[in-house]
């Protein structure tokens, strides 16, 4: 399955081809699930994607196999889902946020991988770009870094006295460092200072 095909598989765009497709296998294809979360909102979009497949034809326990696993946020278990996961050979993976790709990059490395809710998916290294990611990886960002700047600007409007804000961030996570920075590029004409 070529990249754009499965991306429309995932999202939901021009989905005909893949009813269609559904419906004429005796195959038990399998998706693999690596939830970061546990939250109503993770539940809410999990049951959406999985309402979404049974749509297009693919319904779960017929002929479709969906693996699920909820790391809490917990990073142990992020790992040892991610091994789990890959040691059930799917025939698609997909992870949900920047905790977990990086580990199932690294224990499934030819399985193909759909991320969501990453941040900066090229800057962290995990694709070559979104238009071509390379590899077996592709995805949906997160946000734009042009978000950030919208940040500062809405905490100007709320407190227009402001004069300084810090800013909290975990250096380990790459993107951090445009988030920053854009941060930084409009404190100035805000009249802000802005410390890490």
């Amino acid at each position: 399955m070529r990249r754009r095909e499965f991306i429309t598989f995932l999202g939901g765009a021009a989905a005909w081809p893949f009813s269609a497709h559904a419906q004429q296998t005796d195959r038990v294809r399998s998706i693999g699930v690596l939830m970061n979360t546990d939250g109503a909102d993770q539940r809410a979009s999990y049951a959406a994607f999985i309402q979404f497949l049974k749509e297009l034809g693919w319904a779960d326990g017929g002929n479709l196999r969906v693996d699920s696993r909820w790391a809490r946020g917990r990073a142990s278990d992020i790992r040892e889902y991610a091994e789990e996961l890959a040691a059930l050979a799917p025939d698609v993976i997909v992870v949900t946020g920047t905790a977990g790709l990086a580990p199932m990059m690294h224990v499934a490395p030819t399985v193909p991988i759909v991320f969501n809710n990453v941040a900066d998916p090229v800057g962290a290294g995990f694709v070559n770009s979104m238009s071509r990611p390379g590899g077996n990886v592709t995805g949906f960002v997160q946000f734009e870094y042009s978000l950030s700047a919208k940040w500062l600007e809405l905490l100007k409007q709320v407190a227009p006295e402001l004069a300084r804000v810090a800013v909290l961030r975990d250096p380990a996570i790459t993107s951090g460092i445009g988030q920053f920075a854009v941060i930084q590029s409009v404190a100035t004409s805000l009249g802000v200072e802005v410390r890490r």
